[in-house]
């Protein structure tokens, strides 16, 4: 039995070649137990209601990989977290919060986007709260698709203008912080983490305050690869 972790697809329209990445991972996926989508499979999902074409062709995807026997779960990042119920039932997905802790062949293993282990990242922790707040969600769903579009590549264009400029401590601080990692861990008693969001594909081994060893997994994007964890009992 295997169970695989991705996350920071970034699925869009403009990436034909990482849209076909992710066709070929869902064909060859059949004889997965479960699929744990750790957020970002969208560069940007402005909601349910959304009737493109680009959208059918994803959700059709996912739905197939889900009649033919995977279990899929799905955690909201920063670009879909307007994925919702209506999304879910068309796919066949269970939609999972951040911070969820889930039985991996026996060992209780945390689940997270990654993006709140930023903490020294202040000012896109702010644009956070202000943004997934459940009101101004509330308002965005609202909003006609086309209008929500136009907010989304405002937003897409001043972080693509900003990022050729960042500073080695800049990218630093948009990092995951140890001590951010540490007191998630302890708070839910776990010694295996798995998240995305950093684009920083590694296995971090470390020891918890108690001194337990632990294991940190960093999710790969799929700009430049199909980055894909597997677990198998």
């Amino acid at each position: 039995m295997t169970t695989a972790f991705i996350a920071d697809l970034h699925l869009s329209p403009g990436r034909p070649d990482i849209l076909d990445a992710f066709a070929n991972f869902c064909e060859q996926s059949t004889g997965l137990e479960a699929l744990y989508i750790l957020g970002d499979l969208f560069d940007a999902w402005l909601g349910d209601d959304d009737s493109s074409e680009f959208a059918f062709q994803i959700k059709s995807q996912i739905k197939r990989l889900s009649d033919s026997g995977v279990k899929i779960y799905f955690m909201a990042g920063n670009r879909d977290f307007m994925v919702g119920e209506r999304f879910a039932t068309e796919t066949g997905i269970t939609l999972l919060p951040d911070e969820t802790v889930i039985n991996l062949y026996g060992e209780r293993v945390l689940l997270m986007h990654g993006d709140t282990l930023c903490t020294l990242d202040k000012g896109y922790l702010r644009y956070r709260r202000v943004i997934q707040n459940p009101v101004v969600t509330g308002v965005l769903r609202n909003l006609p698709l086309s209008w929500r579009m136009r907010i989304a590549n405002k937003l897409r264009q001043s972080s693509n203008s900003q990022r050729p400029q960042l500073t080695a401590e800049q990218l630093y601080k948009m990092d995951a912080q140890h001590p951010a990692v540490l007191q998630v861990m302890e708070k839910h008693q776990v010694n295996q983490l798995i998240h995305g969001h950093t684009h920083r594909p590694a296995i971090h081994c470390f020891k918890l305050s108690d001194g337990t060893p632990a294991k940190r997994v960093v999710l790969g994007d799929w700009y430049t690869q199909a980055s894909v964890y597997r677990a198998s009992k």
